[in-house]
């Protein structure tokens, strides 16, 4: 694929919702960018300034975030602390369901692609990143691990946000 269709199809999945960043750059080491306005279904770019809880999250190699359920109340800011607790690289990306199954499957047919959008932290073994999410809606969502086959096995939790 040449790297002209490349970028045009990555710059076209980043504004679907379905991009995410799988490779080895830590979000950290990246220059610190301004906070997205940009709404998704399940909310936008937090400040970290405007953080209302931190919430840790550990990843294993068992294919399991713990904890496995979050309660937040629509219009907190959160800063998740995502420690990767295994000996492989995982990462926590939120979405809806769908918008998780439909980027699995890109995964699976790009194990190589590159993003790095605010909603996800790839966390190298015994590493810990940060996320820092604004949730404007209520509903139903759910974070992953998109690394592919860990998806697969299990690797999800569930976001429940109410008023």
């Amino acid at each position: 694929m040449r790297i002209t269709t490349l970028l045009a199809f990555i710059a076209a999945l980043a504004f679907s919702g379905a991009a995410a960043a799988h490779g080895d750059s830590p979000r950290k080491s990246a220059p610190k960018k301004p906070v997205s306005t940009e709404e998704k279904p399940f909310g936008r770019d937090g400040d970290p300034s405007n953080a209302t809880r931190t919430i840790k999250v550990d990843m294993t190699d068992k294919m399991r975030f713990s904890p496995g359920e979050l309660r937040i109340k629509a219009g907190q800011t959160i800063r998740f602390e995502v420690k990767n607790s295994g000996k492989t690289k995982h990462e926590m990306v939120l979405g809806t369901m769908q918008e998780l199954k439909d980027h699995a499957e890109l995964m699976r047919k790009h194990p190589g692609m590159e993003h790095d959008e605010p909603y996800m932290g790839h966390v190298a073994p015994g590493k810990t990143e940060r996320i820092v999410w604004h949730f404007t809606k209520t509903g139903e969502f759910y974070y992953a691990c998109l690394i592919p086959g860990h998806f697969e096995a299990g690797m999800v939790g569930k976001i429940v946000v109410a008023r």
